[in-house]
């Protein structure tokens, strides 16, 4: 059976008493997550959903979201995944380009964009206890409704960073298939291990890798419903986590928060980084303060996501991405899709089982972002003698100062050298001589009094002249989005 949600009966069905889903004292076993999917199946059968019907899901990491994502996919629908946090302009469009039929969400902004777009709104408030049986009773579905290969289980909007977000149709297999390649390749777990679950589960990162991965392996998940780094680390050591996987900016935010603590994370076998590019710095300062190292990787919404990493039974490479996982093709291409030369600078171009579908409802954006197999991820990358990958940037952060290229990522690692820079952006500005300027943004750490012209210096000391910040900017904090990955458009955009 192709259906996403027959992982989660299999797994009922060899571990039932294993522990599935934990938030704080609130537990679900496997035998107890798939009676309450399949019981919710039965609701949506009982309301006429059929089969590629979209289901829009809007919650926080609460134990609700599990139930109803398979619950859907049992019922052979195809799930929305939304940030409970959009405003209601943002749910109506998602609503309505997606033709969800209902929509399963908190109380607020969510029923205002539901009734914009004409679409049913079903309140589930999963934040009272486990919220579990706040789903209703319903006469379950016994087994999941078999769908095919290329049936879209999901619809991911991506963010949306040019024009309006696109939504990355994912089938049963990319996401079975991926979740797959994880446990098998990157995090080796099974029943008693236990998956730090502060990755949001709309996102595509903690869907698969945390989610999927656990349910498909028979691990539990103990979830976080926002992302705070005192209770993360407070959560970790009570539930004794083996795996953690998060951006740069959560492994950035636990350092600080240990800080002035006692903290014992030796339970830990796993950590997995991706989401954006992790600086050097954080990398070595996490690795020293709790003895677990971090596996850096790659992927998009629209690969299911992960293409690459730093395999545990390989060397490992600070700063790289590592390498394809096994049934992945990863190459460096032109802008005409030829092949880049031997140490150049290429767009990352991905072949395999993990690309999407394609966009939903927009052919010509999925004609340009799949061509003969290969998607174009619109990141650029070098490739060393060992096959490993270096993310530069993203082709679109790329700076061009005076017709010389900055990559952004290559300050920002300088920046960070620095003992009182805590977090760095860099960014191009218009400039009326250069085209643009390179400025930074930083959070300085608590109690520092770094100025300006001593960083830029610092950096005129480690960078070519073009490179280093012309202007540096001191914040409280850089915008993040909902995975804690920083929002550069909103610093070259503040409006």
């Amino acid at each position: 059976m192709t259906n996403l949600a027959a992982n989660l009966a299999t797994t009922a069905e060899q571990h039932p008493d294993a522990l599935a889903v934990k938030l704080d004292d609130f537990e679900l076993t496997y035998a107890q997550l798939r009676d309450a999917a399949a019981k919710f199946a039965g609701k949506l059968a009982a309301r006429g959903v059929r089969p590629g019907d979209r289901i829009a899901l809007s919650q926080p990491n609460l134990p609700t979201f599990p139930v109803i994502f398979y619950g859907a996919l049992w019922a052979g629908a195809t799930v929305v995944p939304m940030n409970p946090l959009l405003k209601p302009r943002e749910v109506a469009y998602y609503l309505s380009d997606s033709g969800a039929s209902v929509m399963f969400g908190m109380p607020g902004d969510g029923q205002a964009g539901a009734q914009e777009a004409g679409t049913d709104y079903e309140v589930v408030d999963g934040s009272s206890g486990g919220g579990a049986g706040l789903l209703g009773d319903a006469d379950p579905l016994p087994e999941p409704v078999e769908r095919a290969d290329d049936d879209t289980a999901v619809i991911l909007y991506t963010s949306g960073t040019t024009g309006l977000p696109k939504g990355a149709e994912l089938t049963h297999h990319n996401l079975d298939d991926n979740a797959r390649m994880v446990a098998a390749q990157l995090v080796p777990i099974a029943p008693g291990d236990i998956v730090m679950g502060c990755l949001p589960l709309f996102h595509v990162f903690g869907l698969t890798c945390g989610l999927n991965t656990a349910v498909v392996s028979g691990a539990a998940i103990t979830l976080i419903p926002r992302f705070d780094p005192a209770k993360v680390l407070e959560i970790m050591q009570r539930d004794r986590t083996t795996v953690f996987q998060g951006v740069p900016t959560m492994y950035n935010a636990m350092l600080a928060a240990a800080a002035d603590r006692d903290v014992d994370l030796s339970s830990l076998q796993t950590c997995c980084s991706g989401g954006a590019s992790l600086p050097g710095e954080v990398m070595r300062k996490f690795e020293d303060r709790f003895g677990a190292k971090i596996l850096e990787g790659y992927g998009l919404s629209e690969t299911s996501p992960v293409a690459s990493f730093n395999l545990p039974d390989r060397p490992r490479k600070v700063g790289s991405i590592g390498v394809p996982l096994k049934g992945v093709e990863m190459r460096l291409a032109e802008s005409d899709g030829s092949d880049t030369p031997e140490g150049g600078i290429g767009e990352i171009a991905i072949r395999g089982d993990l690309i999407m579908k394609g966009y939903w409802g927009r052919p010509e954006a999925t004609a340009s972002a799949i061509r003969d197999g290969w998607f174009y991820s619109g990141d650029l990358a070098k490739q060393d003698e060992d096959g490993y990958f270096f993310i530069v940037d993203r082709a679109k952060d790329m700076i061009i100062r005076g017709g010389y290229n900055v990559y952004p990522r290559e300050v920002e690692e300088v920046l960070y050298e620095h003992p009182d820079v805590v977090e760095a952006a860099v960014v191009g500005v218009p400039h009326e001589h250069y085209g643009e300027e390179v400025a930074a943004y930083v959070v300085r750490a608590p109690g520092s009094t770094l100025d300006a012209e001593t960083l830029i210096d610092y950096a005129k000391e480690r960078v070519a002249a073009y490179k280093y910040p012309r202007t540096i900017s001191f914040l409280d904090a850089l915008p993040k989005g909902a995975t804690g990955k920083i929002l550069k458009r909103e610093l070259r955009d503040p409006a």
